[in-house]
């Protein structure tokens, strides 16, 4: 039996208390939110496959959930959980404390992963979930979506439908690219394994997130990912945010070639969303940096800039080259010089 390091019951309930219910609506408008999002959902499957020419056709087949807060925590608890699992294993592996000294430190643990999904539950607008031991499905938090077009002050029907395209780019990405989701899964688990500290050097990685810490809080910084000690472990986890970048990117150029067809008022919903994206202050901006959410809106851009750059070049055939298997990825590199991808792959 594994040893427990993170109490992720614990966790659950913590992300629940920190996290509002959302915006206020009364049971009519939930349901309407929720029925029009399961539409959306639909209608913008088919769009966004053919518009990346990839096949919808078990895209159709995994599950959408128009989930509030409280269930976006659920799954991501649950998935961060399988997740880490190989992590528990090594940890155990090493184990050197009691077991009052673990169970004190899942606590510890539990409760700080709680916080932090606590503070994404009511960010997060679309995920498509993993599921590393279970059924992969899409997520739309409902609360959120809502929140954020009363806040922009735009079409609330368009703004969900443009929402939708974003996050069936994802859906479709990882249905009709067979291997892409074990792969990424495998990867992160890994970088996860290689990361724990050995007990002698614990005392050490403790000093140096210390020292560290006010170069994490500046403009630019990958937040807390920034503390990653080896060389070979920030290789490792440049590539895999490549990867991310790519399929952020790429969900945001087809969301950005699908808009104007089918969602009326795409552009003033591109324009204040991106704003909305830089406007962030306040203890806000901070949590943000710590977290690398800062660094994942830099993915967006990089990301769309490549495919955008190689679809340029090679046509949108030519950029699905990228699908063919894990070694046609990008680069770390190759991300901000897609040239060079082009011409590694294409020759």
């Amino acid at each position: 039996m594994s040893e427990v390091y993170v109490d992720w019951a614990l966790a659950k309930r913590t992300a629940r208390r920190w996290v509002s219910d959302g915006p206020t609506t009364t049971p009519t408008e939930a349901a309407e939110v929720v029925a029009e999002l399961r539409d959306a959902a639909h209608r913008a499957l088919q769009p966004v496959a053919d518009t990346a020419r990839l096949d919808a056709t078990a895209g159709a087949a995994t599950p959408v959930y128009v989930v509030d807060r409280a269930g976006w925590i659920d799954v991501n608890v649950e998935s961060m959980s399988a997740l880490l699992t190989p992590v528990v294993e090594v940890l155990t592996a090493r184990r050197k404390a009691g077991p009052r000294a673990r169970a004190i430190g899942a606590r510890i643990t539990g409760t700080e992963t709680g916080a932090l999904l606590g503070f994404v539950a009511s960010k997060v607008l679309g995920q498509f979930d993993l599921a590393p031991e279970g059924q992969p499905s899409l997520l739309l938090v409902a609360p959120n979506i809502v929140a954020a077009e009363r806040q922009l002050e735009v079409d609330p029907s368009d703004f969900r439908l443009w929402v939708c395209l974003h996050e069936e780019t994802h859906r479709v990405q990882f249905t009709a690219v067979p291997w892409l989701r074990e792969h990424l899964i495998d990867r992160v688990r890994t970088l996860a394994v290689d990361m724990v500290p050995r007990p002698e050097m614990l005392q050490d990685r403790l000093q140096e997130v210390a020292k560290a810490l006010p170069g994490i809080l500046k403009e630019g910084s990958g937040g807390l990912t920034d503390l990653i000690g080896s060389p070979e472990q920030r290789d490792e986890l440049a590539n895999v945010t490549a990867i991310m970048s790519l399929l952020e990117g790429h969900a945001d150029v087809v969301m950005d070639d699908v808009g104007p067809q089918i969602v009326p008022s795409v552009a003033q919903i591109r324009r204040k969303f991106d704003a909305r994206r830089k406007g962030t202050v306040g203890p806000d901006r901070i949590i943000r940096r710590l977290l690398g959410l800062e660094a994942k809106m830099r993915q967006y851009r990089d990301g769309a800039a490549f495919c955008r750059a190689v679809q340029d070049k090679v046509g949108v055939d030519g950029f699905n080259a990228v699908w063919a298997g894990p070694e046609n990825l990008p680069s770390a590199d190759e991300i901000y010089a897609p040239a060079a991808w082009v011409e590694r792959v294409h020759g």
